[in-house]
């Protein structure tokens, strides 16, 4: 994961912990898994509307041809 270890991950756990306190923590993993799950629907619906795009190009270039 990220070219990292077991123990880079625990002292990155242990300064986040020093940083933001025990009490914290909960709101900070919640905030961060939020803005993850905002993140991936964002690109989501970027390639829906990238999608929807061609589609109405490709319908409206063979409605013209009908004309």
């Amino acid at each position: 994961m990220f070219g990292l270890g077991t123990q880079e991950l625990l002292i990155i756990l242990v300064l986040v912990l020093v940083i933001f306190g025990a009490g914290k923590l909960p709101q900070v993993g919640s905030a961060l898994g939020k803005g993850l799950r905002n993140f991936k629907d964002g690109i989501k619906g970027d390639e829906d509307e990238d999608k929807t795009a061609k589609t109405d190009r490709i319908e409206g270039n063979s409605e013209d041809k009908k004309s």
